[in-house]
């Protein structure tokens, strides 16, 4: 019923959750009648799930007692998991990597919406660290309520407001080196977004080898709507995910590819499931789909294995075409006419221009080929260029009042 109905617990464990002896003391006091079931388990404990340490019980209404919840095939349970002390690796206040077996770590985040900071940053490192020395290859995947909804725009806030520039650059600079780390690791990773995948966590995911993803996944680079722009690798990788299939000696016009990027970091498009998702180039052909939640991790970590297997091979790094000068006029273009049809803020036209920039690779002459560090330092150098204005500083208080975009 949980599963059918999407509740967050069943109909036993919301009795329980509620107090199954202290609910009937007063259905007595009541006069209702406490069925036979209620009275044996009463008998016998205090509610229908027991934890004994590593293990979930439930009582067995035929046995009238209790007994372990068998687990079926094909499902691993985290929180379980970490309930065997010796499986935790490494713990932090906002992550933890936890053996999930078969020589596959799991980097779990549980921040506080599992936002984005410096302790999953630094945690994202360790655990290729360790990774590399100990494990065949990392899940990224957690069971918290979203997979991640970006970056910590809290702490960003009080960066920005203390004018401190240079943390922030540098912190942008620790994301960005901590997911290439991620790209080009030697070991597959494989991330396992579900629900709110956003801003940092859509990056972090298009980093890994393959994403393994729940079929209800929302997933979208929003940066927009607190006034910024993608900045840990965000819009580079989302270019070269539109190119990436074009061949090299062809003759084709990339305008429309980069037409489509502008326009979904730009309308902060969300997929609203996995294969929309797929559309938008945040998930490639070959990254699957997992319908069943609860086998998730189970099923990341047997595509971590199935990598393995294969032989694998990270990427190698190249460089690639961007459409320089004339495709950042091209987009220039379209941007003041919105303008002049008052579809856009003034604001939201800096906001743009500075994308341009960036997707465009900066002042060079279509057809360049650049390095993919040559887009991440034009991200990295729009995103604090944006942080100093006082229109985004306004959207991101606002957002963090409201939990809604501000248009100003």
């Amino acid at each position: 019923m949980r599963w059918g109905f999407n509740w967050e617990l069943g109909p036993f464990e919301t009795w329980d959750a509620m107090g199954v002896r202290r609910s009937v003391e007063r259905m007595q006091r009541e006069g209702k009648k406490i069925p036979k079931l209620v009275e044996d388990l009463l008998r016998k404990g205090e509610g229908f799930y027991q934890k004994r340490g590593a293990r979930k019980l439930y009582f067995d209404a035929q046995r009238k007692d209790y007994h372990e919840l068998p687990r079926p095939a094909g499902v691993i349970v985290l929180s379980e998991r970490k309930e065997d002390k010796k499986r935790i690796i490494k713990e932090s206040p906002g992550a933890s990597l936890v053996d999930v077996g078969d020589g596959v770590a799991c980097l779990e985040f549980h921040s506080y919406m599992n936002t984005v900071d410096t302790d999953i940053i630094e945690m994202m490192n360790a655990s290729l660290d360790e990774v590399e020395e100990n494990f065949e290859g990392l899940v990224i995947g957690n069971e918290g309520q979203n997979f991640c909804v970006g970056a910590n725009v809290a702490l960003l806030l009080g960066a920005m407001q203390s004018q401190s520039w240079n943390d922030i650059d540098r912190l942008v600079k620790a994301f960005q080196d901590a997911d290439m780390a991620i790209k080009y690791f030697d070991k597959p990773v494989v991330a396992a977004p579900f629900n709110m995948t956003l801003g940092g966590g859509v990056e972090i995911a298009m980093h890994c080898a393959r994403i393994r993803a729940h079929s209800e996944l929302y997933m979208g680079q929003v940066e927009f709507g607190v006034g910024l722009i993608p900045a840990a690798g965000g819009c580079k990788e989302l270019w070269l995910r539109n190119i990436e299939n074009v061949p090299e000696d062809a003759n084709v016009d990339l305008f429309p590819y980069l037409q489509r990027a502008f326009e979904t970091v730009a309308l902060a498009k969300v997929a609203t499931s996995a294969k929309e998702a797929r559309k938008l180039a945040f998930l490639r052909r070959e990254d699957k789909i997992t319908l069943n939640k609860d086998r998730l991790i189970a099923e990341a970590k047997e595509q971590v294995l199935a990598l393995v297997r294969e032989g694998y091979q990270p990427p190698i790094s190249k460089k690639w075409k961007v459409l320089g000068r004339s495709g950042y006029a091209a987009l220039q273009i379209a941007i003041k006419s919105f303008q002049w049809g008052k579809r856009v803020t003034d604001h939201e036209v800096v906001m743009a221009t500075q994308l341009a920039k960036v997707l465009t690779g900066g002042e060079v002459e279509a057809g360049t080929e650049v390095t993919e560090q040559r887009l991440l330092d034009l991200e990295r150098e729009a995103f604090v260029s944006l942080c100093g204005t006082q229109k985004t500083q306004e959207r991101i208080q606002h957002f963090l009042a409201t939990g809604k975009p501000l248009r100003n």
